[in-house]
């Protein structure tokens, strides 16, 4: 997913505002614990209103839940996929241009009790992209630029999490950067880091099973806070120093989504 776009409401522990001002953030990981709607409902929404998104409005990009409703704001249709199939948008392949630059609001009443976890998030989005947008794709695997994840040969310098699996995964970050991670796997902080942080996938390549605990501070490229010789290092520099791992660039044969075909929404 594209940087600027915030995932608010999604589990207990999210969230502040409603526009992404990378104050305080989170993403979806795993699903929600108790409070989401049970796991073998099917999820459909009973009625989803779809808008073009008012151009003179300055605001971010947004998923949130507001009681039964489940809203996008703002979205265009690379971010709406990337959600809805997990995967970064330069996973999405042979799409029209306009769906990078048309932007929507997307309103739909969730008519099951309780939240929707995770993966039924995604299902409710799958099924509306193929109802309203009438999406089809086929899967390929493709060379792409990606991060890849490794451990630094002295070993990681973190430890795992003394929660239960069961227990929900944190994403969470301030401005500083801050990025606080719980009770998740590689893959887990592989999947935030390209969705929240990096231009291209990100592949885990550790080897590590556990579920882990790490704090992770950074100093953003370009930031003003650079220039202070206190402040944390760049990225690469402070994954490698805190906590013992590599991401670099690379090339890899990766998962994506052909588009076969993706229609402009129908009327509501």
């Amino acid at each position: 997913m594209k940087g600027g776009v915030q995932i608010e409401g999604f589990l207990t522990r999210l969230l502040l505002p409603l526009t992404f001002y990378l104050v305080s953030a989170s993403i979806p990981l795993v699903a929600a614990a108790q409070s989401a709607t049970t796991a073998d409902v099917k999820p459909e929404f009973e009625v989803a209103t779809i808008k073009p998104s008012d151009p003179n409005v300055s605001r971010g990009t947004f998923f949130t839940i507001k009681g039964s409703h489940v809203i996008a704001a703002n979205t265009d249709l690379d971010d709406l996929i990337s959600l809805a199939y997990g995967i970064h948008t330069k996973q999405i392949v042979n799409g029209p241009p306009w769906l990078a630059t048309d932007r929507f609001d997307i309103d739909g009443v969730f008519g099951t009790q309780g939240r929707p976890n995770r993966d039924q998030m995604k299902l409710l989005f799958q099924k509306l992209l193929a109802d309203r947008f009438q999406l089809a794709f086929h899967h390929e695997r493709k060379e792409l630029g990606v991060y890849t994840l490794t451990v630094e040969k002295s070993g990681p310098k973190f430890t795992r999490t003394d929660r239960k699996p069961t227990d929900s995964t944190n994403f969470s970050y301030t401005n500083s950067i801050v990025l606080t991670v719980r009770n998740a796997s590689m893959a887990d902080f592989a999947d935030g880091m390209e969705g929240t942080f990096m231009d291209r996938p990100v592949v885990d390549q550790t080897g590590l099973k556990g579920r882990y605990d790490f704090i992770l501070k950074w100093t953003p490229e370009g930031s003003p806070a650079g220039e202070d010789p206190s402040a944390p290092p760049g990225l690469y520099t402070a994954i490698k120093e805190q906590l013992g791992l590599r991401l670099v660039p690379a090339k890899a044969s990766v998962h994506v989504l052909v588009i076969d075909r993706i229609d402009k929404p129908s009327p509501n």
